[in-house]
């Protein structure tokens, strides 16, 4: 099942940066990741959040995204990571079905689609 990982980015120093993206994108791909988001445009609907940018990666499973996090590729990114950028960073798990309709909606989420956050 495919995960995603997602990361509320914000650059930092601008060197450090380029170095930053200068390696990530080689080690994502080589362990099955493909962008679905680089830091495009945002617009908050609902709520106060307002990230700076959003990137998005698909991985074909966790144990893809395990890897490619754990990978001599991108501990090299990491060396600078702290100095290039503050980040949040999820994976969270795709679905095992498409939920086209609020039936398949609520048989995927369960509970957790009627409870307010």
């Amino acid at each position: 099942m495919a995960v995603y990982v997602i990361s509320d980015t914000v650059p930092q120093d601008p060197q450090a940066w380029e170095t930053y993206i200068a390696v990530a994108p080689a080690s994502i791909a080589r362990y099955g990741g493909r962008y679905l988001a680089r830091g495009g445009h945002i617009e908050t609907i609902e709520g106060s959040w307002t990230p700076t940018a959003i990137v998005i990666v698909e991985f074909p499973d966790a144990d893809s995204v395990k890897r490619w996090y754990a990978s001599p590729e991108y501990a090299e990114a990491l060396k600078v990571r702290d100095k290039a950028l503050r980040r949040n960073l999820i994976a969270v798990e795709g679905v095992a079905a498409q939920a086209d309709d609020p039936a398949k909606l609520q048989a995927l989420l369960g509970d957790r689609a009627s409870k307010p956050r």
